[in-house]
């Protein structure tokens, strides 16, 4: 019975007991970051006109301190976007730098190419 490809490296990935990105929380996560860096703009917005609405100096520091929230939240929106983001395609790139780095090893013990470590020494 011959074995595809395709079922040789989904067979060897679940060897590795990598955990599945589906069932992880990645995707929540993700969705969070992006949320925080649509709410954290929207925040600062609200603050500049709760401050410019008020003459009162104590209403106009706590709106500064709100805006500044709203920034900090952006950030860390940011930063969770892109870690998740990144995290599926680091992901995919060293599964296929896995196969591929397997399929020049394959390619390699069946040719008839040598090797350094058997190669004559040079004088």
């Amino acid at each position: 019975m011959t074995e595809t490809r395709a079922d040789r490296f989904a067979r060897e990935l679940s060897e590795l007991k990598i955990p599945d990105p589906a069932v992880g929380r990645g995707n929540l996560w993700l969705r969070i970051g992006a949320g925080l860096m649509v709410s954290g703009p929207a925040l600062a917005v609200l603050a500049y006109f709760l401050a410019h609405n008020t003459s009162d100096p104590l209403a106009q520091r706590d709106a500064v301190v709100l805006a500044l929230v709203g920034v900090a939240l952006s950030v860390v929106g940011a930063a969770l976007f892109v870690r998740y983001s990144l995290t599926g395609v680091l992901r995919f790139w060293m599964a296929r730098q896995s196969y591929d780095l397997d399929q020049l090893g394959e390619r390699l013990s069946q040719s008839r190419i040598p090797l350094d470590d058997d190669a004559a020494p040079v004088r």
